[in-house]
């Protein structure tokens, strides 16, 4: 299989993936949303909340902000030397207390560990009024996609590549495409972004002769990171945790022999 990225950023990789099938696609999907640890905050001790927005909410909000983390710093429980007890290898401590009138930002909570910290620091978590005041003490943790949602490392999608070939099609072909697959010159028509078409085929109706099919060994994924890794760090852990399945696998079957 090969890979070759279309579009990349830090927070989001678009590439095409070659030479696979939709089994091992939807597996590289699902290993990406749901099976790479990431951190987040799973307990929240509300000491003094006299705002207008009950306990659970802001614990609720507080557990979907996302969280940089020192990858080499930190277990999940399950694999912890603690036994899952808690401690400061798969455990952390985020703390807050501010008075109103302002706008607590998730940037305001000061973390144990400086290697923790909002991804975004202006998320809005509650406005205080005059006199409000809200006191907390959050612990954070490591976990997986699968477990909640607030663990999801990145929203991926992928469809199959599509390939669009046109040969003296008719001009009017470029106009009802809606994602401008198609370039006018001269009064030809030519294809300038393949990778766009969304297979609508409203160009197929206004010409027979241009043939639009899905290559089901292509795929075009999209993946956007919405937890404390990058989205290259997101699929370069995707990837390690397939390859290592993959070996425990071949292990089992040796010892069938």
């Amino acid at each position: 299989m090969d890979i070759k990225i279309l579009h990349k950023n830090e927070r989001r990789i678009k590439f095409m993936l070659e030479g696979a099938n939709p089994t091992m696609a939807n597996t590289f999907r699902r290993v990406m949303k749901n099976e790479i640890p990431t951190m987040a905050i799973e307990f929240a001790d509300i000491e003094e909340n006299s705002s207008g927005m009950f306990d659970e909410l802001i614990a609720h909000r507080l557990g979907l902000i996302p969280l940089a983390f020192d990858q080499k710093s930190y277990n999940t429980k399950a694999d912890c030397k603690c036994g899952g007890k808690g401690c400061s290898r798969c455990e952390v401590t985020l703390v807050l207390e501010k008075t109103g009138p302002c706008i607590v930002k998730a940037g305001d909570m000061k973390s144990t560990d400086e290697s923790v910290y909002p991804v975004d620091r202006d998320i809005p978590v509650i406005e205080l009024l005059e006199g409000q005041r809200i006191k907390f003490e959050a612990t954070a943790m490591l976990g997986y996609g699968k477990e909640h949602i607030k663990w999801q490392a990145a929203n991926v999608g992928y469809k199959y590549a599509p390939s669009v070939k046109a040969t003296d099609a008719d001009p009017k072909a470029a106009d009802v495409c809606p994602v401008d697959v198609f370039e006018k010159k001269d009064g030809r028509v030519r294809v300038v972004a393949e990778d766009k078409c969304t297979l609508c085929m409203r160009c197929t109706e206004v010409d027979e002769s241009i043939k639009v099919s899905a290559d089901d060994t292509k795929f075009i994924f999209d993946v956007e990171s919405v937890c404390g890794l990058t989205a290259a760090e997101v699929i370069n852990k995707a990837i390690d945790i397939i390859q290592e399945r993959a070996e425990d696998l071949a292990e089992s079957v040796k010892k069938l022999k």
